[in-house]
């Protein structure tokens, strides 16, 4: 289990490679309420956005998350634990007034950055000079 990161992950850093290059400054692995053992992927405090991508095995996602055979009950209820507490850390930190992007591992990339910049990012105002 050592092995197994809890941050700085492939596709995180995939995210952040884009999203940086993009010019937009964040937290990583940041604590968004004091307090909370929760922590973002992604937080961007002035525009009180907090990005979090979960992995298909470990927050059980329903396109890619298969359960193992060997000690299938222990990873069952684990999974289910891990689900529960997303549910739960998205209305706490929806509650304490955050915006909360959610992707998957297996998300593009792009994708993932446009839907963060768009969030994150006021719109730009219309130069009516035109």
């Amino acid at each position: 289990m050592r092995s197994n990161r809890g941050r700085d992950t492939k596709p995180e850093l995939r995210v952040r490679r884009l999203v940086h290059a993009r010019g937009m400054k964040y937290r990583v692995n940041t604590r968004p309420i004091p307090g909370l053992r929760r922590t973002a992927d992604l937080l961007f405090s002035k525009a009180r956005v907090i990005v979090l991508i979960n992995g298909c095995f470990w927050h059980g996602c329903a396109v890619h998350y298969t359960a193992p055979k060997t000690n299938s009950k222990f990873w069952v209820a684990k999974i289910q634990q891990n689900r529960a507490r997303d549910v739960e850390t998205v209305a706490l930190l929806e509650e304490a007034g955050w915006r909360v992007l959610r992707f998957w591992e297996h998300c593009d990339p792009v994708d993932a950055a446009d839907a963060i910049e768009k969030a994150v990012r006021p719109a730009l105002p219309i130069d009516h000079r035109m």
